[in-house]
């Protein structure tokens, strides 16, 4: 006797409440449109609410940045290549990058590291207008060049201030390029002062000043001002594991820049200050390290140099093949040095002809000499 068949009541249930929910969402946008024209009423714009006067502080950065941007201007760079089967000469896009207008002979001020590599470089104004420029110089170690644009003054040049006087705290405003969205600001604080910043070639720039004002790829060699207007660094590098801004920037500060760049637009070059000394990193750090101290260890005096006037003595390289340390410099006008980078970023704080007070140790002891500071050979 075969076993009795029979059907399951619930499978036909189910396919019954699929096609009732499919239905419903078919036919409710149906519904709730089908009267739509039963809600439509008059309307007009909404009134504008008064806004009131700016607030004072607002008003300032308002009439800081009309001030300064005509200052302020765009930077391109392009690169010259030799096609290799036509021998034809190309100009191909490099990068771009800001600057500002350091005086009425139409010198530009920008980074170095904006225009290395590059065969031309062009600046537009803002009102527009671009020219061709030519390279005056550059001081690769300050991250800084000078552009010059011909034909006659072209725009007014930026107001300068001091960096030496800064406090952390104080407002900044940065104005510049940044991703080619030319003359944009932004604001923030001073973070931190006397910075430093080693760059990819291993390169150490010193008295960096930090802050937080966004500066992004593109805002390279624009002006960072204080709330008076006044320059108070060139902005230079950021620190960001992205590439954009995350709220630390650096700018080379304008006591620098003031003493840079004259020397650029007159010599082509920056002329460093020297003691007369040589002295070497590897060197420094092994024999600073056995002794248990801090400082510059003096290798050589080269004959004649003002370290020698001075009396400060390298080396001494024993028969035994041993050796004695020397002098070793720990402080320059009584700011320490810990390092060689230290060491020569103090010595950039002066002219060439202008007296120091070096601090030495020698066996332990320390003295004070005065050195006049010569031009580096």
């Amino acid at each position: 006797m075969l076993p009795c068949m029979t059907t399951d009541p619930i499978l036909p249930r189910s396919r019954y409440l699929v096609i009732a929910l499919i239905s419903i969402l078919l036919v409710w946008p149906a519904m709730l449109w089908a009267d739509r024209n039963s809600i439509r009423e008059s309307a007009t714009p909404r009134p504008v609410v008064a806004r009131g006067d700016l607030p004072a502080d607002e008003k300032a950065t308002i009439e800081l940045f009309e001030r300064s941007r005509d200052a302020v201007v765009y930077i391109s760079t392009s690169e010259r290549i030799m096609d290799f089967w036509s021998r034809n000469i190309h100009s191909i896009p490099r990068g771009t990058g800001s600057g500002f207008i350091w005086d009425e002979k139409g010198h530009v001020v920008t980074n170095y590291h904006v225009i290395t590599g590059a065969s031309e470089a062009r600046v537009r104004l803002s009102d527009g207008k671009e020219y061709k420029a030519l390279l005056v110089g550059a001081s690769p170690m300050h991250d800084l060049a000078v552009l010059k644009i011909g034909g006659g003054p072209k725009g007014h040049p930026i107001p300068l201030g001091s960096s030496h006087d800064l406090k952390v705290g104080q407002k900044t405003y940065a104005i510049g390029n940044p991703f080619g969205l030319d003359w944009s600001l932004t604001t923030g604080i001073v973070s931190a002062l006397d910075r430093s910043l080693t760059e990819e070639s291993g390169s150490v720039i010193e008295h960096l000043i930090q802050t937080d004002a966004a500066v992004n790829p593109g805002n390279s060699g624009g002006p960072l001002l204080d709330s008076a207007g006044r320059l108070i660094g060139v902005n230079t590098a950021i620190y960001s594991p992205s590439g954009a801004s995350a709220g630390v920037g650096f700018a080379v500060p304008v006591d620098t820049v003031n003493r840079v760049v004259p020397q650029l637009i007159a010599h082509g070059k920056y002329v460093r200050p020297t003691l007369g000394i040589e002295i070497d990193q590897n060197i420094n750090e092994f024999i600073t390290a056995r002794l248990g101290i801090k400082g510059v260890v003096v290798l050589k005096v080269r004959p004649e140099s003002p370290a020698a006037k001075a009396g400060l003595k390298g080396i001494t390289i024993n028969r035994d093949r041993t050796y004695s340390p020397g002098d070793i410099i720990t402080a320059v006008q009584g700011k320490p040095v810990d390092s060689i980078a230290k060491l020569l970023a103090r010595l950039d704080d002066f002219q060439v002809g202008q007296s120091v007070q070096i601090t030495v140790r020698r066996h332990e002891v320390e003295r004070e000499v005065t050195v006049a500071l010569s031009a580096e050979m």
